[in-house]
């Protein structure tokens, strides 16, 4: 295991902790696999694009020297996902975290940036099946697995920005995704804002049993869009680090006086 790929576990240690992480394979997937692999955890790397998800676990155990193993898993089916539990329950003997986060669009991506007051009912049945019902899904499946073991465990789901506010179309003037023109679809921002009621019922479902259920709200990311949309996302990074760097400012400002008080 090279030293450079192993995380400051003295900070954060998930040393004998197994976690599944569904969308393994896209581009928060294959950052998330990696966090945990380099804190120390088993992680099953799970996708619909099952090869994709086995070079993954192969790409992990390489870099980090950690346990992980590759499965396909079409989160909208009850008996995949209900197989998928299984899978890493027999390979790791438990699961003690979920980031559930697989998300999709649509095979037609000029379907899925459809308006509002065209945008198909197939398409929005297309993306719910996977947004949220997977969603669904896969946390009741590795809750009752959770519940079984009797130890809790962390269920992390990820939402979005959309999720909690109104989208502004006139950010996206001059962007597109692929070449297609970007907005935010209406059956994503719907699937996105169910997540968060979804978490905070399992969260206070299961919290009797110390299973924590958690949201993940990112905002922007970009996967394919043109320059204007990075453009975008770059000014929001740096008012987001100037928020930070102010608060921190701040707050190490009132530490201090009340230092010097004391």
């Amino acid at each position: 295991m090279s030293k450079e790929k192993t995380l400051n576990r003295d900070l954060f240690d998930l040393t004998g902790k197994v976690a599944i992480v569904s969308g393994a394979a896209g581009i928060q997937g294959t950052r998330i696999t990696r966090g945990l692999a380099g804190f120390g955890a088993a992680v099953a790397c799970v996708d619909i694009a099952g090869q994709a998800a086995v070079e993954l676990a192969d790409n992990i155990r390489d870099e980090y020297g950690a346990r992980a193993i590759g499965i396909e898993c079409d989160v909208s089916s009850p008996e995949m996902v209900n197989s998928m539990v299984q899978n890493v329950v027999d390979t790791f003997g438990s699961v003690d975290i979920l980031h559930n986060n697989a998300a999709g669009k649509t095979k037609d991506v000029t379907d899925f940036f459809t308006p509002p007051e065209d945008f198909k009912f197939s398409v929005w049945r297309e993306v719910m099946a996977v947004n949220l019902d997977g969603m669904f899904l896969v946390a009741q499946a590795v809750g009752k697995q959770m519940i079984a073991q009797g130890t809790g465990g962390s269920i992390i789901q990820t939402s979005s920005t959309y999720g909690v506010v109104g989208p502004d179309p006139g950010i996206y003037e001059g962007s597109e995704y692929l070449g297609h023109q970007i907005n935010t679809p209406p059956a994503y921002a719907a699937s996105k804002a169910a997540i968060i009621g979804l978490t905070k019922y399992l969260a206070t479902y299961w919290a009797p049993y110390g299973i924590r259920v958690n949201t993940l709200v990112p905002g922007g990311i970009e996967s394919g869009q043109n320059e204007e949309f990075q453009k975008i996302t770059a000014t929001a990074r740096r008012l987001a680090e100037w928020r930070i760097v102010t608060k921190w400012s701040a707050l190490s400002f009132l530490w201090n006086r009340m230092r010097q008080v004391a």
